[in-house]
């Protein structure tokens, strides 16, 4: 096992290193931003009032826009929202933080492209369900071998990677968690897993968005209001670590407590590592779930999905940051992962019942998650072996499960850190490549419809793309 973690450690380390996925996450998020005109602050306003109001639409599609944003923000508020976020600062000290929300603020232009994609090139399965993500757009968008072979290294990568971001990483912390706080053996904790994730995903996305609109809410809401606590208990500290999160960001973090210190360079690497676990911007994601929503307009869809990683990063990865650090807790030695989140909660609450808090918010957290990245999935199996492939994906992923039950978690932790960077890797190729048509559409429309209060005026007709498959065409 040690020989395999350092073989995972080495792939890890050049994948997220500073010559490769660092610099081309931030360079996207840069481009996008400069080409879309900085629309994820523009627009931010008016994308949560549509993905929260009455989004309704008499247009095609499985879900409703709420509903596709709650199945994606199901699968990115996960563990990587507490046990990522104490990971991160475990290893790159609390400027890692800082680095996680550069990573959103840039990452919401990337999340508008990849859901416009998603939903601009999107098509009907054999079953008559919405199909897209980056396993489609990138064949019909960029001509030629080049589309379709990176529409099949992302279906490839990204299916590898549901059974470790989604799967594995996920059900992992849900029973060490639950082992430690209730004394419950993993396997039981595991097998109960497969049972729910079975009842849950047998109905395809319609089941999963309305078991995912039912309860995503009320579990991040549930959770900001016990970091909320904490952080008013120990409102004295919360300026410091403030302080503390933006100088470590660029000086790095002195060896202190149990911590052994961290430079500049691992402060970014493990911040936009993690950010990226946490909110997947970039890693194309959205656009599977923004495929499903019925919707009008890609714009429409595409900043909506945007609100995701605002909610995902910017509110609740912050919120178990700000804990972290004003509790102090990250500088307890001999912790890993979530059980620095359980000590920070304890640490900063009345009693000793906080890490009870965390261990049911590991759970809901988890359990979504590994609901919105079986649909993921199951959208690239397609991809890849046809309609069929549906139906044993699903059985497999679901037996998955409780093998994430019973591995060790820093193997599961870095396995998923490398398939992301590898599904993360053509997609972000192929946005980089479309940027142009993504710019040139999103203002065509923004210039009719700029606070996303007027009918749109566009029709949707059925035609084909250049490689003769049916796909939707916007006519103004």
């Amino acid at each position: 096992m040690d020989g395999l973690q350092g073989a995972l450690d080495t792939i890890d380390g050049f994948i997220w290193g500073p010559y490769l996925l660092i610099p081309l996450l931030l360079g996207t998020g840069v481009y996008l931003t400069i080409r879309l005109g900085g629309l994820q602050f523009l627009k931010l306003g008016a994308a949560l009032r549509l993905a929260f109001g009455d989004s309704r639409e008499d247009a095609e599609g499985d879900v409703s826009h709420y509903q596709a944003l709650t199945t994606a923000l199901a699968a990115t508020v996960g563990v990587g929202n507490i046990a990522g976020v104490a990971t991160a600062i475990s290893l790159g000290g609390p400027g890692a933080v800082f680095w996680m929300w550069v990573t959103a603020l840039l990452g919401m232009a990337t999340k508008y492209a990849e859901a416009f994609m998603g939903v601009r090139f999107r098509s009907q399965d054999a079953n008559g369900g919405m199909n897209g993500g980056p396993q489609h757009y990138l064949a019909k968008a960029i001509p030629g071998r080049l589309g379709v072979t990176l529409s099949v290294m992302f279906a490839v990568f990204a299916l590898v990677a549901s059974f470790g971001i989604g799967n594995m990483t996920q059900v992992n912390t849900v029973v060490t968690q639950i082992e430690g706080s209730f004394q419950v053996a993993p396997w039981i904790t595991g097998l109960l897993l497969v049972i729910a994730t079975g009842l849950a995903v047998i109905g395809g996305i319609k089941s999963i968005g309305k078991v995912t609109a039912a309860f995503v809410p009320l579990m991040i809401v549930f959770y900001i209001a016990a970091a909320l606590l904490v952080l008013v208990l120990n409102i004295g500290n919360l300026l410091p670590a403030f302080g503390v999160i933006f100088s470590d960001a660029f000086t790095g973090t002195a060896a202190t407590g149990g911590f052994v210190g961290a430079g500049v360079a691992a402060a970014i690497q493990f911040g936009v590592a993690r950010g990226i676990f946490s909110n997947e911007s970039g890693l194309g994601t959205a656009g599977i779930a923004a495929a499903a929503a019925k919707t009008a307009h890609p714009v429409r869809q595409g900043l909506v999905s945007m609100t995701q990683t605002f909610i995902d990063t910017i509110i609740v990865v912050s919120m178990t940051g700000l804990v972290i650090v004003t509790t102090g807790a990250w500088q307890v030695p001999g912790l890993k992962a979530s059980q620095i989140t359980s000590a920070a909660f304890d640490m900063g609450l009345p009693g000793d019942w906080g890490h009870y808090l965390v261990t049911i918010a590991v759970i809901f957290f988890a359990y979504s998650t590994v609901l919105g990245w079986e649909y993921y999935g199951e959208r690239n199996a397609e991809r890849l072996w046809g309609v069929r492939a549906v139906y044993v994906y699903r059985v497999v992923f679901t037996l998955v499960v409780f093998v994430g039950a019973t591995i060790e978690l820093d193997t599961v932790w870095t396995f998923s850190d490398i398939a992301n960077g590898l599904m993360a890797l053509p997609n972000l190729i192929g946005l980089l490549v479309c940027g142009g048509l993504i710019a040139r559409e999103t203002r065509a429309y923004l210039n009719h419809d700029a606070d996303l209060r007027n009918p749109p005026l566009v029709s949707t007709l059925h035609g084909t793309d250049e490689l003769g498959e049916p796909v939707d065409v916007l006519v103004r």
